[in-house]
């Protein structure tokens, strides 16, 4: 291949390249700020849960909760634990 024909192929694909990291960074974006909150909801649910003892209350510590508590915040944490204690 000579660089008559390299050329426009290069600056094909990088053209090609930057659209799709145009294209897909918002939704990327979207997904790791989700997977933040999760992360943080985690966190919440190990400090409830080692301040059980204290409190009594307790939730399991899965991704759903996780997510959960991370994506509505306090608001979920009370949801989750209202939904615990209407079906105990």
């Amino acid at each position: 291949m000579d660089v008559r024909t390299a050329l426009p192929l290069a600056l094909a694909a990088l053209g090609l390249a930057l659209l799709f990291a145009k294209v897909f960074s918002a939704p990327l974006k979207a997904a790791l700020k989700v997977l933040f909150n999760t992360l943080l909801g985690l966190g919440a649910l190990l400090l409830l849960n080692a301040a059980a003892p204290l409190t009594g209350l307790s939730l399991g510590l899965n991704l759903f909760n996780a997510l959960v508590v991370g994506v509505l915040g306090v608001p979920g944490l009370g949801l989750l634990l209202l939904v615990q204690w209407i079906f105990t």
